[in-house]
Formats: structure tokens, C-alpha cells, sequence
């Protein structure tokens, strides 16, 4: 399995609170529906508001496909949206899975 991570920190609560609307409205499923087996968002604890948003593909290749023919403009309409000029400051990681635990 893949893991594909985006990180977001938010300057405000309210620009936070609008991004987590627009992910579980249907941004996330868009990613679902490109490949993505699963997904979660994490609330970060820290001083600062900020999230993981956290895919899981079903291989590296599956997510590639997602990256060259999905993610380019699901990412140009979460930057349309939410920019980092407004105060969101965005991170992004990829890795394989090594290990699971409870292992099924």
C-alpha cells in the first residue's frame, strides 16, 4: 500500500473550518474516486490550527496514475480556493506502507 499526505496550516479558525467543509463535501471523494482506498484527516495537536489529510492507494503505481491525471487540477482548485497568499501553508509526503498494525 501508498500513502499520500497533505498538510495544511491554517492563519485563521474560520479559514480552517471553510477548507475542512470543502474536503468532506466532496474533495475527498474526488480522491476516492480516483484511486484512493481511503482517507482520514487528522486535527493536529499543536499551537497552531493544522491537519493531515491522510490517502491510502492501493500501490504506487495506482497513485502515479492519480498524480498525473487527477491531482493537477483537484490541487489547482483547492489552491483556487484556498491559496497560499491567504494564509494556508500547504506540505505534501508519499511513501510506501511497510507495515500495519493489528496485521490482518
Amino acid at each position: 500500500m501508498f500513502r499520500y499526505t497533505v498538510s495544511a496550516e491554517f492563519a485563521t479558525d474560520a479559514m480552517a473550518a471553510e477548507w475542512l467543509h470543502w474536503l468532506k463535501d466532496g474533495h475527498i471523494d474526488d480522491v476516492l474516486a480516483a484511486g484512493a482506498t481511503s482517507a482520514e484527516i487528522v486535527r493536529l495537536d499543536d499551537a497552531v490550527t493544522a491537519f493531515e489529510v491522510r490517502y491510502v492507494f492501493p500501490d504506487r503505481a495506482t497513485y502515479r496514475h492519480y498524480e498525473a491525471n487527477h491531482a493537477p487540477q483537484l490541487q489547482a482548485e483547492g489552491l483556487e480556493r484556498f491559496p497560499e497568499s491567504s494564509g494556508v501553508q500547504y506540505d505534501r509526503s508519499t511513501g510506501e506502507i511497510e507495515a500495519t498494525f493489528p496485521s490482518s
